[in-house]
C-alpha cells in the first residue's frame, strides 16, 4: 500500500447511518477505532498529548536516531570548521589575546572577523537544514503512527529527505510572512530615532511605537498560526510550499484560537523541558574555566573553552531534540484533528488501517 494511502485529499460529508437500534434499551455509542497512537475521531488536548508521548515511546528509534544524526553531524561539522579556522588564523588569535596595544587595527582582526562570519553562515545553513529535516521526520513518523504501522530509521530518513525541499520552502515562506510585520516595526523605530536625532520631529512621535507593537505583534501571531500546519500538509498530502500554505489556512479557519492555545502549550512544555535538560550541561562545562590563571596561554584558553563548548553542545543536542520533536508532533496531531473535524477523515483512515 502506498505510504500516503488514506491521507491525500479532502473527503466528503459524514458517513451514512445504520438501522434503528433494537428494543434492548439505550446502547452506548461504539468506541472509535484506535489502530495507532490516537483514536480515529476528533481529538481532545489529552488525546494529543498522550498521542505525542506514545509516538515518541513507540517510534523513538527513527525519531531520536535521525535527530542525533542530524544535530550530532552538524555539531561535528561546526567543530571541524572551528578547528580549520583556528589552524588557519592561529597567529591572528595569538595577536588578539596577547597584544598589549589597546588600539588593534582593522588589519589585525580582519581575517578573524571574516572567519567568524563564515562560521556563522555555515552554522545557520546547518540549522535550517536540520530543522526542516526534523519537521519532515516528525510528520512521516506520525503518518505511520496514526495507522499503527511500523517505521524504520531507513524508511523514515529517505521519506523525510525527499520532502525537505518542499518543507523548507513552506517554512521559509511562512516565516517570511511572520517576520515582515516585525521588520516594519524595526524600520519605523529606526526612522523615528534618526528623525529625532536630526531634530526633524518631536520625541512625542515615540508614542507611536506601542501602538505599532500592539497592531503588528497580533498580526504576526495570526499569520504564524494560520500557516502552522503547512509542513504537515507537505508531508501528509505531498503538496508544494504555496499549496501547503493555502491548505493550512483552510484547515485553521474557524479554529484559530484552539490551535494557537494548543501550539503555545506544546512549545511552552518543550521549552521548559529543554531548559531543565540543558542547565546541568552548561554548569558542568563552566567548571574548567575556573582553572584559568591570570595569564593563560592560547592553547590553554582554546582547550578550556573547547571543553565548555563540548558540554554545552551535548546539552543543546538533547534539548534541541525535545524542543523540536514535541511541538512538531503536536502540530501534526492538530493537522490530523482538523481533518477529522472538517473532512470526516476518520472512516477513511480506519479502512486504510484494516487494509494495511
Amino acid at each position: 500500500m502506498a505510504q500516503n494511502s488514506g491521507w491525500g485529499g479532502a473527503y466528503g460529508g459524514p458517513p451514512g447511518y445504520g438501522g434503528a437500534p433494537g428494543w434492548g434499551g439505550w446502547q452506548p455509542p461504539p468506541q472509535a477505532p484506535k489502530p495507532g497512537v490516537i483514536p480515529l475521531r476528533p481529538l481532545a488536548v489529552g488525546d494529543m498529548l498522550n498521542g505525542t508521548m506514545t509516538t515518541i515511546g513507540r517510534y523513538w528509534k527513527p525519531l531520536i536516531g535521525i535527530a542525533v544524526t542530524l544535530y550530532g553531524g552538524a555539531a561535528i561539522l561546526v567543530g571541524a570548521f572551528i578547528g580549520i579556522l583556528y589552524a588557519t588564523f592561529s597567529d591572528t588569535v595569538d595577536t588578539v589575546f596577547h597584544t598589549t596595544d589597546d588600539d588593534l587595527g582593522w588589519s589585525d582582526v580582519r581575517s578573524l572577523v571574516f572567519g567568524f562570519i563564515a562560521l556563522w553562515v555555515v552554522a545557520m545553513l546547518l540549522v535550517v537544514f536540520c530543522t526542516a529535516m526534523m519537521y519532515a521526520t516528525c510528520a512521516v513518523v506520525l503518518q505511520q503512527a496514526v495507522l499503527g504501522r511500523p517505521a524504520t530509521y531507513k524508511s523514515v530518513w529517505w521519506s523525510a529527505l525527499s520532502r525537505v525541499p518542499a518543507v523548507l520552502g513552506a517554512v521559509l515562506l511562512s516565516g517570511l510572512a511572520t517576520v515582515v510585520p516585525i521588520l516594519l516595526i524595526a524600520a519605523v523605530f529606526t526612522a523615528l530615532i534618526v528623525a529625532v536625532v536630526n531634530n526633524d520631529s518631536s520625541p512625542a512621535l515615540f508614542a507611536l511605537i506601542p501602538l505599532l507593537v500592539l497592531t503588528v505583534i497580533p498580526l504576526a501571531a495570526w499569520l504564524w498560526v494560520k500557516f502552522s500546519l503547512a509542513p504537515s500538509a507537505v508531508v501528509f498530502e505531498g503538496r508544494r510550499p504555496v499549496a501547503a500554505l493555502r491548505r493550512s489556512s483552510e484547515l485553521v479557519k474557524g479554529s484559530w484560537w484552539r490551535i494557537f492555545g494548543i501550539s503555545l502549550l506544546a512549545f511552552a512544555m518543550a521549552a521548559a523541558a529543554g531548559y531543565l535538560i540543558q542547565l546541568p550541561f552548561s554548569l558542568l562545562g563552566s567548571f574548567p574555566t575556573a582553572t584559568l590563571g591570570d595569564d593563560p596561554g592560547t592553547a590553554q584558553i582554546v582547550a578550556v573553552f573547547s571543553g565548555y563548548l563540548a558540554a554545552v553542545l551535548v546539552g543543546q543536542l538533547v534539548s534541541q531534540i525535545i524542543t523540536v520533536t514535541v511541538p512538531q508532533l503536536m502540530t501534526g496531531m492538530l493537522y490530523v484533528d482538523q481533518r477529522f473535524r472538517k473532512e470526516d477523515l476518520a472512516p477513511v483512515l480506519a479502512r486504510a488501517a484494516t487494509e494495511a
